[in-house]
């Protein structure tokens, strides 16, 4: 028997149209295509058609039918920066941050990723599962369906496989897609750091090519900063994950002006992250490579740092997306929603921005735009159904979960803020 799911009477359904094959960029990014009394109908896993609830209810038939009245439809929330798979929290460090101590001040010391690292190291694969798979649940009852994980804290090939493999085993027992990103060039092991080149090598010509060969990523990242590795440095290491088939992506410009930004153009990457201190220079090569620059408010609201310039980057055409960065250190929360409202308050994005930020052009951020991040007929049936009465209500009021319903793939996974 074919599955047949009809969400009808939704006081909005906002369906992202337009966009799957390029992000939205500049007053784009505000064109939500809104459906008043809208319907979704869902056959077999895939979104089979979306319109009016009158048009919608009369021409299709359904087993299984979601009253949304009174409620906002969007699809399924997009987290494209996460550092999901890890071991322990750092909240000595939140004390020491407090007291004075700055984020790259712990790091040199041996805490801060390093701390993450030796924590994630000892933790069994088994330990991992279970601690990263509660995460996981928290993000699907935020309104997320798709998830980008990346690995960087083990700095060692066994480690980092390990992580790997917890995040495909997570993709395929968990609702939530997850989709896979190698970071062994996270940080310096505290041992090699006055010579870090023999472990730079050891990433180009050890790591990478094994994660490549038992497909465990789609990305390959690196944390280009002064103090961890160089723009050539990181050049190399993005390189060499081209050539075994792993496409680019730059924690970019986050502490300091450190080009980049400018990297991420030159070596074609899907995506910038960070970019709190991007220079003009970065801006425009970002702009002009079509780069989505993926913004990370929480951590400059938990760092208590400057915020990305979100204006000047979309008036710039730069596509935006918006992420957690959930990890244990600098934005230790699983919250897009709470993101969202940063977005606003704190970045002076618009409410329709952050939505696009959130859905179609996060899913840009990680390859995956033709088959989610917008309610378009043949997409896969993420969607989320918020108990507000409008989309404005999302990143007026903020802190809050307003997530009432997740349908993952065309099943109801969430219902009434609950996982099933």
């Amino acid at each position: 028997m074919t599955d047949k799911l009809l969400i009808m009477n939704a006081a909005q359904v906002i369906t992202m149209k337009g966009h799957s094959d390029r992000p939205a960029i500049q007053g784009e990014m505000a064109e939500l295509d809104i459906i008043e009394n809208g319907a979704v109908y869902i056959e077999d896993g895939k979104i089979a058609a979306v319109g009016p609830t009158d048009e919608i209810s009369s021409n299709y038939s359904s087993n299984q039918r979601i009253d949304a009245s009174g409620k906002v439809v969007t699809p399924g929330l997009i987290d494209p920066h996460t550092h999901l798979v890890h071991a322990g929290t750092r909240e000595n460090e939140y004390a020491m941050r407090l007291n004075g101590k700055t984020y790259m001040e712990i790091m040199e010391s041996g805490g801060g990723i390093h701390a993450t690292t030796r924590a994630t190291q000892k933790a069994s694969h088994e330990m991992l599962y279970e601690q990263s798979k509660k995460r996981l649940d928290q993000f699907l009852l935020h309104g997320v369906t798709t998830v980008e994980a990346k690995s960087g804290y083990g700095l060692t090939l066994e480690h980092e496989i390990k992580q790997l493999e917890v995040a495909h085993q997570l993709h395929r027992d968990h609702p939530v897609d997850l989709i896979s990103t190698f970071m062994g060039a996270h940080a310096i092991p505290m041992a090699e750091k006055g010579d870090p080149d023999p472990f730079v090598d050891r990433v180009i010509h050890e790591m990478i090519p094994e994660v490549a060969k038992r497909k465990l990523a789609t990305f390959n990242d690196v944390f280009c900063e002064r103090g961890v590795f160089t723009p050539e440095q990181s050049r190399r290491i993005l390189e060499a994950g081209k050539q075994h088939g792993l496409m680019p992506k730059i924690h970019a410009d986050e502490i300091e002006p450190y080009e980049g930004a400018e990297l991420a153009a030159s070596v074609g990457a899907v995506s910038a992250d960070h970019l709190l201190k991007a220079s003009e220079k970065g801006i425009k090569a970002l702009a002009e490579g079509g780069v989505v620059g993926v913004l990370l408010p929480g951590t400059a609201f938990f760092l208590m740092a400057e915020f990305a310039e979100a204006r000047k980057m979309i008036e710039a055409g730069i596509p935006i997306a918006l992420s957690t960065d959930a990890n244990p250190g600098s934005s230790p929360t699983i919250s897009l929603p709470f993101i969202m409202n940063l977005g606003c308050l704190k970045m002076g994005m618009t409410p329709e921005e952050v939505l696009s930020a959130t859905t179609i052009n996060a899913a840009h951020a990680i390859g995956c735009a033709r088959e989610a991040g917008s309610l378009e007929i043949g997409k896969k049936a993420d969607v989320t159904i918020f108990n507000v009465p409008n989309y404005l209500t999302l990143s007026y009021q903020y802190g809050m979960n307003h997530v009432d319903t997740v349908i993952k793939s065309g099943k109801p996974v969430v219902i009434g803020g609950r996982l099933q």
